[in-house]
């Protein structure tokens, strides 16, 4: 783990370094003694876990979270010699919070929790590289022969792939029938048969769930390319609907339609989609 220490008492410092000596598989890679200097030194080094003093002259720690949002943001574990402003420290997600003098065995506790923290988030991020790739397989894009592999890490054969979704035959040859969420430190699949809609927002999408709604980022116009048109139409430039969900539309104003879902969800269908929404519900 990468450590950098950020404080702009020189003992301080010292004091975690010899802690962080003490732990194996640890590298410091540096140390910053102002709020300015650990932004520079975070966004160059991208330290997996940064050491940082609330209080400092110029900038504060708090000040720090602040200017590196945005890009890397490591694993923070807060030191400083007052204690007002821990639940500051836990809003912000800090691994933990410690108070100066520096005990030796109250840092040790706070840094396993930043071990695990970092050991949790590596599981995470592996298992959304293996589910990333069943769904490429899913959805017919990976290369020939990987699909025996992928199938014995999930513990079956064909079976294994059909689990993670098989899509339906399309006019790309596959058609997307799951969706990978990543939410937190989770992954997981939303089966394209049980979103309501869905809502572009830049460059991002929220899919409707009943009540639920899974942000991903993905443009809505590629999205589109990957869900069978059997099932989902483009209404909108920001919205995209599953047939199944509409209960009727109702002429607007200008030519627009008001498309209602079952659940009383009204969204607008504008006149650049009318046509072909109206031939795909047989209006």
């Amino acid at each position: 783990m990468q450590v950098l220490i950020v404080d702009d008492e020189a003992l301080a410092r010292q004091r975690v370094r010899r802690l962080l000596q003490n732990e194996p598989d640890v590298e410091v890679v540096g140390e910053a003694e102002s709020g300015h200097e650990a932004v520079a030194m975070i966004r160059n080094l991208q330290p997996d876990l940064v050491c940082l003093d609330v209080q400092m002259p110029g900038l504060d720690g708090f000040g720090v979270l602040g200017e590196i949002e945005g890009g890397h943001v490591p694993m923070v574990l807060f030191i400083t010699a007052y204690d007002e402003h821990a639940q500051r420290a836990f809003d912000v997600h800090a691994v933990d919070y410690v108070l100066k003098p520096v005990d030796a065995d109250r840092f040790r506790a706070a840094f396993d929790k930043a071990r695990k923290q970092r050991a949790n988030a590596v599981a995470a991020e592996r298992l959304g590289e293996l589910l990333e790739t069943v769904r490429r397989l899913a959805d017919g894009g990976a290369a020939e022969g990987r699909g025996d592999g992928v199938a014995a890490l999930l513990g079956g054969g064909a079976g294994a792939t059909a689990a993670a979704g098989a899509p339906a035959n399309g006019a790309n040859g596959r058609y997307a029938s799951r969706i990978l969420v990543k939410q937190d430190s989770r992954m997981f699949f939303v089966k394209t048969t049980e979103i309501d809609w869905i809502e572009a927002d830049r460059n991002y999408v929220r899919l409707h769930v009943g009540k639920t709604a899974h942000t991903i980022r993905e443009r809505i116009s590629h999205l589109e390319e990957t869900l069978d048109p059997r099932l989902f139409a483009r209404i909108h430039r920001s919205t995209i609907v599953n047939l199944n969900r509409v209960r009727e539309m109702q002429q607007w104003f200008s030519g627009d339609y008001v498309v209602i879902l079952e659940d009383g969800t009204r969204l607008r269908l504008s006149r650049h989609y009318r046509d072909r929404v109206e031939k795909q519900v047989g209006v």
